[in-house]
């Protein structure tokens, strides 16, 4: 697998770049600016180990192959750590991920550089609403490792904010078929700020579709499953407690699973 790293600017021109087989590193010297975008090119669709700034963890993701394109949030990094994507001095990578990485137990939903446009880097959120548009309650939110939940806002308090709306549903959809056998959830328990959901539905891509009971705690909740083979996940018709809070939101959820059959 040929993979490329750029730093392109806002006109388009690229500021750095580094190419290699199975294993790439670029160290960029300068600030980031406004417009900047990182892209990640990978010749093949495969799993690779990722890394795009030293104060976000290393993650197995799965590409499709082609362009990964990730705006550099230079001003504003609400949704990420203070010291991230800050400085002149930047330290990025990317590898193809080793069997163990790939086939053991894990958590699939987990991607801290997922945003809005992704359309190649798996697994991938959408929500069809979003509070107020502000990017400390986007779906991206819900997949990208932050568990804590006793606040609400910026990071480490993000969450995927559903405006009030009965409606909202969030979507991780995994780029490949993989196979679940349990869904975690982190509701926000910002408490009494927040409200909670008492139940939950979810939906799958094979068509199936089951209700969750949920509690108001911070707590994960568990949801234990026979093995599914699936693409996506739906949480949908979420159902609020009586409170006087109308702000129920999610922290995280986790879909564990494998991407192959266990074989001992």
């Amino acid at each position: 697998m040929e993979l490329t790293i750029k730093i392109i600017n806002a006109q388009g021109s690229v500021l750095a770049h580094a190419r290699a087989c199975e294993e790439v590193f670029l160290v960029y010297r300068q600030e980031y600016a406004a417009g900047d975008i990182i892209e990640l090119e990978a010749s093949e669709p495969g799993f690779v180990e990722l890394a795009l700034d030293a104060a976000l963890q290393p993650v197995t993701i799965y590409t499709t192959g082609g362009t990964f394109a990730f705006p550099v949030p230079a001003a504003k990094r609400e949704s990420y750590p203070p010291q991230s994507f800050s400085g002149n001095l930047h330290r990025l990578s990317v590898r193809r991920a080793l069997p163990v990485e790939m086939d053991g137990r894990r958590n699939l939903a987990l991607n801290p550089f997922d945003h809005h446009g992704n359309e190649t880097l798996f697994p991938h959120a959408s929500a069809n609403v979003e509070t107020r548009g502000e990017a400390a309650f986007a779906a991206r939110n819900a997949i990208d490792g932050e568990k804590a939940n006793d606040n609400h806002g910026f990071w480490p308090y993000t969450s995927w904010g559903i405006n009030k709306d009965p409606a909202a549903a969030l979507t991780v959809s995994f780029g490949r078929e993989v196979i679940i056998d349990e869904i975690r959830l982190y509701l926000r328990a910002d408490f009494p700020h927040d409200a909670w959901w008492q139940k939950a539905f979810v939906s799958l891509s094979n068509g199936e579709t089951f209700s969750l009971d949920l509690r108001k705690t911070g707590s994960a909740q568990a949801f234990p499953i026979s093995e599914r083979k699936i693409e996506w996940i739906r949480l949908h018709d979420l159902e609020k407690a009586e409170d006087p809070s109308p702000f129920p939101a999610l922290t995280q959820i986790e879909v564990w699973g494998r991407d192959r059959p266990f074989t001992p």
